[in-house]
């Protein structure tokens, strides 16, 4: 395992360019796999869990062509099995999105349990009974293994949660399936929409994108489509509060503004002085007030992706914040060792945290337990006294591409240590 080695203290500025979504980009890559005819991706992210899934489907009989560039050609002509790597399998979890279209193409899929960040605490039962209902059968097997012995047929049924990946995975059996679908109480946020796009591009029809309700019109044969990977707003707030939290000034281009706006707005609260027009998240130094509360919600709510970087900046704010993720137990967990830093943290509850801040911060060693917590704790060293460690450095690298020539392009003091 690798350490980020972070000499804290600096106020960070610069410019920073954001690659495609992280969370358009698995299922766009599992949709390939819908057809056997060519599809080619752009705007793809160059990280840790992309590779894991293009290695997925390369085990499977996929020709992927540009690894390690921003552009992927994908063709999978056969599909050679229905049982993917369930190693590779236990380091995403984006690897159940490849259930549907191994139904579609092989009439079964066996997946060992997923893994990624807490596995044990993220079901997926959603999307098994989504399946369920396009005609799948379980399998006596361990794992996850169904079989839809008279293939996939359309079906209206209603998401006992309004889960993106679950909503994904029924959009990818459903565009292969027999007939219509209708998908209710559908997850609505721009990674649903864009695998819409893309399933329309390789000629589904589909009514209700961005709403609770989706109707899909499989066509006779799905067809390869060509597409361009929107910006990862997720990855822009998270630089905005790398700016933020250091009392730099950051602009971050790439990601759409109409997606920054639900970022930017709980900051603005914060008395934050930041504006995301044109395009871009442009974040300047400010004095941080604390607010009542942030809570995340469903799309168009605060994203909980976001959540643990947010708990961190409300360690600057003067005032008492309390933060709400209702949708994830053990999201917040990490950031107790912040504690140890110098920060008031009071954690009520596996859902609620209550910050007092501003605290001044103190380097030390960091377990970083999950992608997004461990960007927090990045963020939260950059801002310390002192040297602080963030280890494992691959937990991060699963959603931050070229993490350390980033951060050393806006003046931050890192290192990585093997």
């Amino acid at each position: 395992m690798a350490s980020l080695r972070i000499e804290g203290g600096r106020a960070l500025s610069g410019r920073v360019a954001v690659e495609g979504n992280k969370n358009s980009a698995l299922p766009l890559i599992a949709a390939c796999l819908l057809t056997d005819q060519p599809c080619e991706l752009s705007n793809v992210p160059r990280i840790r869990d992309v590779d894991v899934l293009l290695d997925l489907i390369v085990n499977l009989g996929a020709r992927v062509e540009g690894r390690g560039t921003g552009t992927l050609r994908i063709q999978c002509a056969e599909v050679n099995g229905d049982r993917p790597d369930p190693v590779l399998v236990g380091r995403l979890r984006g690897s159940v999105l490849l259930l549907g279209p191994l139904l579609a193409r092989r009439g079964s899929a066996r997946l060992a349990q997923p893994g990624g960040d807490f596995p044990a605490r993220r079901t997926i039962v959603t999307h098994l009974e989504a399946l369920t209902a396009l005609g799948a059968r379980p399998l006596d097997e361990p794992g996850h293994a169904m079989h839809a012995p008279d293939g996939l047929k359309g079906a209206s049924f209603y998401l006992d949660e309004a889960s993106v990946t679950g909503t994904e995975t029924a959009l990818l059996a459903a565009a292969a399936a027999e007939g219509p679908s209708e998908i209710r109480h559908a997850a609505m946020e721009p990674h649903v929409v864009e695998l819409c796009e893309f399933l329309q591009d390789m000629g589904a029809g589909i009514d209700g994108a961005g709403s609770s309700t989706i109707r899909i019109q499989p066509p006779p044969r799905l067809g390869g489509a060509t597409h361009r990977l929107a910006g990862d707003y997720i990855e822009a707030g998270s630089w905005g509060v790398v700016a933020a939290i250091t009392n730099g000034e950051i602009e971050v281009t790439g990601a759409r503004s109409i997606d920054l706006e639900v970022i930017a707005a709980p900051l603005k609260r914060m008395n934050l002085d930041c504006s995301c027009d044109d395009d871009r998240l442009v974040v300047r130094p400010s004095s941080l007030h604390a607010v009542r509360r942030i809570t995340t919600g469903l799309w168009p709510g605060f994203p909980s992706d976001l959540v643990s970087l947010v708990t961190v900046l409300a360690t600057q704010a003067d005032g008492r914040t309390l933060v709400h993720d209702w949708l994830y137990e053990l999201r917040l967990f990490a950031l107790e060792q912040m504690s140890a830093m110098r920060a008031d943290l009071f954690l009520c509850d596996p859902h609620r945290i209550i910050v007092s801040g501003p605290s001044r911060l103190r380097g030390r060693a960091l377990d970083s337990r999950d992608l997004r917590s461990g960007m927090a704790l990045i963020a939260a060293a950059l801002a310390a006294e002192g040297e602080s460690r963030v280890t494992p450095l691959e937990t991060v690298e699963r959603g931050y591409a070229s993490l350390i020539e980033r951060l050393r392009s806006l003046g931050a003091q890192v290192d990585r240590e093997n």
